[in-house]
């Protein structure tokens, strides 16, 4: 099966100096990949606003949403600001350097005591606060609250482009390094979070462990995907906006797309929009 959409390229730019001037400079001990990975984050630059434009010329005229998480702008949606104003949020990608040797990342299992998403595979993150000063204080705030991750010890490096989910919340995806990860004491919050684990990145771009359900909404076919993991004989799902986030994220880090076809998906977007309206 084709996909629909046109693959996002993945481009650089000169240095990010905004992400250095609000975080902490590697220590001594980072290894030589991170150190590289780094450098290579920061000249990342997610595809800009013309090419979202361009692209919603070509694509189906009216406003579209995305269900499950895909990038905002391969998710076109109708800049009317008395129509649609999305809330922000941001979640932090962090990553760290294994045994092995492979970039890794950290995610959380959602309390199954929570009104939305309870027992899902998340990356730690939420809603934008009216303290904030940018996405990375976002993302960074959230995981300390939620996991107990000084953001001392993370060394914010690029963010990706937005992602829509479905509850409406365009959300920045923050991508930062851990260099020292024996410092990282987790310690989850029981009213947030069940457990603490990490994943390789890569498996995110691999068609292994990976099953997908096609789906329709007004007539539009999309794949969603999850990814079945196991870690420390605890088996998790990762699907959804996370899913969508990390194959975007590892994409960008092995600078090569996933070996599976993503068919993202279309939405056309309801003219009325209340704080309960939902894409299901």
């Amino acid at each position: 099966m084709i996909s629909l959409l046109r693959k996002l390229p993945i481009s650089l730019t000169p240095p990010l100096s905004k992400f250095m001037d609000s975080t902490v400079s590697f220590t001594g001990g980072s290894s030589v990949r991170l150190l590289a990975l780094a450098q290579q984050l920061r000249l990342y630059k997610p595809p800009s606003l013309d090419e979202a434009e361009e692209q919603r010329i070509e694509e189906t005229a009216g406003k579209v949403v995305s269900q499950v998480g895909f990038q905002e702008s391969v998710t076109p949606v109708a800049r009317d600001p008395e129509r649609f104003r999305p809330k922000r949020g941001a979640v932090l990608i962090c990553l760290f350097e294994g045994d092995a040797g492979d970039f890794r990342v950290i995610l959380t299992k959602r309390s199954s005591r929570l009104s939305s998403h309870a027992g899902e595979v998340s990356l730690p993150g939420g809603k934008t606060e009216e303290g904030d000063k940018d996405d990375a204080e976002t993302a960074t705030r959230e995981a300390r609250e939620e996991i107990g991750l000084d953001p001392s010890l993370v060394n914010v490096v690029t963010v990706l482009e937005p992602f829509l989910s479905k509850h409406l919340l365009r959300v920045i995806p923050v991508v930062g390094i851990l260099s020292d990860k024996k410092a990282f004491k987790p310690t989850p919050n029981p009213a947030e979070v069940e457990a603490i684990f990490d994943a390789p990145l890569e498996m995110f771009i691999k068609d292994e462990n990976r099953r997908s359900e096609e789906r329709e909404w007004m007539g539009d076919k999309y794949l969603v995907h999850f990814f079945d993991y196991e870690f420390d004989d605890k088996k998790y799902v990762i699907w959804g906006l996370t899913a969508g986030v990390l194959i975007r994220a590892a994409s960008v880090v092995y600078q090569r797309p996933p070996a599976f076809v993503e068919q993202n998906p279309k939405f056309k977007f309801p003219r009325e929009v209340s704080k309960d309206t939902v894409m299901r």
